[in-house]
């Protein structure tokens, strides 16, 4: 089943990118959505409406979790569950960049069991199931392994903030990608060797990733080192770590035993 499923999320990945693509860098209509949600887009629904019309078709008894669509309470009875960003990183979407992406999942369970993150613009595919390898373009990817000194780490500006540390922040370099997805799966191949959130984090943003990035080798967590677990009924992570095994322990064991705060992010 979760080839079948693998299948299935690669084909709507590339036609989903297609659409998006129609309106990439052409102004397309956008609004905020409110209380900290951020920006949505024409492109956001369009994609949106294409995917849950196809996998709605495609697998009538599965349900349905998606950043763009009211939330439905009958996905917490189904089997299996679709997970979905329409479009991940909409902000960079928006203005014209290239790394925003689709994150596609789904779910046994509370356990992701197939995934895709597509990046059109970049021409970017990265695939995993749960029995599986994680391949970007057809080909195998594995995380580097690096200790927490000089450890280059994919978050935001917040997750550097000395209180979220025992011991103040330790030798780390910040990155940022736009698209929290493509940010575990830059992990997942080794470019960089962590991302860090430790601010909540929505299930549709790292449902997905999530898979890619524990098929290559890493460990992806909660702050507390909790497990990840899906469809639930708030859909939220209590924040992120994700990196090969020896950098993941040592971050769990830097970080200081607080709740994540704010917006998701």
């Amino acid at each position: 089943m979760p080839a079948r499923d693998l299948t299935l999320l690669e084909n709507a990945a590339r036609e989903a990118g297609e659409i998006a693509m129609r309106y990439w860098r052409q102004d397309p209509q956008a609004w905020d959505k409110g209380g900290g949600a951020g920006p949505v887009s024409e492109a956001d629904l369009a994609v949106n409406a294409y995917l849950e019309t196809a996998f709605r078709a495609a697998r009538p008894d599965y349900g349905w979790l998606s950043e763009e669509s009211a939330d439905e309470p009958s996905r917490l009875d189904a089997a299996h569950c679709f997970i979905i960003d329409p479009i991940d990183g909409t902000r960079a979407f928006l203005d014209g960049q290239e790394g925003f992406s689709h994150s596609l999942a789904i779910t046994t369970g509370d356990r992701i069991t197939a995934a895709v993150v597509h990046l059109p613009a970049r021409g970017l595919t990265y695939t995993a199931v749960a029995d599986g390898p994680a391949l970007l373009n057809g080909q195998p990817i594995a995380p580097a392994d690096h200790p927490i000194d000089g450890a280059t780490v994919l978050a935001g500006k917040p997750s550097f903030d000395p209180a979220f540390w025992k011991n103040g922040v330790p030798g780390l370099r910040r990155e940022f990608r736009p698209s929290l997805a493509w940010r575990l799966c830059l992990v997942a191949e080794g470019a960089f060797n962590a991302t860090l959130s430790t601010r909540a984090a929505w299930e549709w943003d790292i449902a997905a990733g999530s898979l890619i990035a524990e098929r290559a080798g890493c460990r992806a967590t909660e702050l507390s080192g909790r497990p990840l677990r899906f469809n639930r009924a708030r859909p939220l992570s209590d924040g992120l770590v994700v990196a090969a095994p020896r950098l993941h322990g040592q971050m769990i064991a830097a970080l200081s035993p607080i709740p994540s705060t704010g917006f998701p992010g």
